[in-house]
């Protein structure tokens, strides 16, 4: 089947504008992208955008501060205010309900849209989602990178470069120079640099904001009714793949699925397999 054409607009949502790409027909589903540096709904996705839309209306938006995406994120309370983000964007397409993918950055804010409105979520595939257990522990190296990236002496290529080909997945053949100088520009935008949307908390409140971004300390997890589909990869060196086994024993309607040899990035090391486990999920086919 041919692929289906790319419609994108820019909406405004609650004031700030939110840059989507929609393609296909069916029940909504919609992408939320991971917080590395110069990342992008549909760079995120390009593998699995097509295969989705065979069944889905597939909405893939640029999360505030990336992107096309108005710039800035509330740092106080990060999940909290993407979540609102992606409920507004329902909220001016008209629905009332929809699938939510989300990967690292955006599995936890898919994860906080579900504990704050489960009504607007039919089901949910989190793919190695942040703020699972992280106050138990130190960074892992993959997520110092890139929560540093922005610190020090700022953003550089190689300091982008070795977060995506070291830590962001385990065979980086498939990765371009290409791909790292299309992301290192989109990451020293001025407006990302004045105000990067990820980066580690500082100053008065800090510790607060820590702790608020650990959802694995919310209670309401044990009660949430979204069936959820948890995939993480085995050599993940950005979210410790425990992370997977803290939402299976939480979660009440969670299956987990560990994917071997593959990083932080499943859903383009290993494509085929995301594709098909996510669309089964997603339509029922469990």
């Amino acid at each position: 089947m041919a692929p289906q054409p790319l419609h994108e607009s820019l909406l405004d949502v609650a004031g700030k504008k939110i840059f989507v790409v929609e393609t296909g027909q069916g029940p909504p589903l919609v992408l939320l992208h991971g917080g590395g540096p110069g990342t992008s709904g549909v760079a995120a996705y390009h593998r699995n955008i097509a295969a989705l839309a065979e069944e889905f209306r597939v909405i893939v938006p640029d999360l505030p501060g990336y992107g096309r995406s108005t710039k800035g994120v509330d740092g106080s309370d990060p999940f909290g205010y993407l979540a609102g983000a992606v409920r507004g964007l329902l909220d001016v397409l008209g629905l009332e309900r929809a699938h939510l993918v989300g990967h690292s950055y955006g599995g936890a804010c898919a994860l906080r849209l579900a504990l704050d409105t489960p009504e607007r979520l039919d089901r949910m595939v989190l793919l190695a989602p942040g703020g699972v257990g992280t106050t138990r522990s130190l960074p892992t190296p993959g997520l110092s990178a890139l929560l540093n990236y922005y610190a020090g002496d700022g953003p550089s290529r190689a300091k982008l470069e070795r977060f995506i080909r070291e830590y962001l997945v385990v065979d980086a053949t498939d990765i371009s120079d290409e791909d790292v100088d299309d992301r290192y520009r989109a990451s020293i935008d001025p407006e990302v640099v004045a105000s990067p949307p990820l980066r580690r908390p500082s100053g008065r409140g800090a510790l607060r904001t820590v702790w608020r971004t650990d959802l694995t300390r919310d209670r309401r997890l044990g009660r949430l009714p979204v069936p959820t589909l948890v995939l993480w990869g085995a050599r993940d060196r950005v979210n410790r793949p425990r992370g997977g086994r803290m939402l299976a024993e939480r979660l009440p309607d969670c299956d987990l699925y560990t994917v071997a040899g593959t990083g932080h990035w499943v859903q383009f090391e290993r494509a085929e397999l995301f594709n098909r486990l996510c669309s089964g999920f997603l339509a029922g086919r469990r």
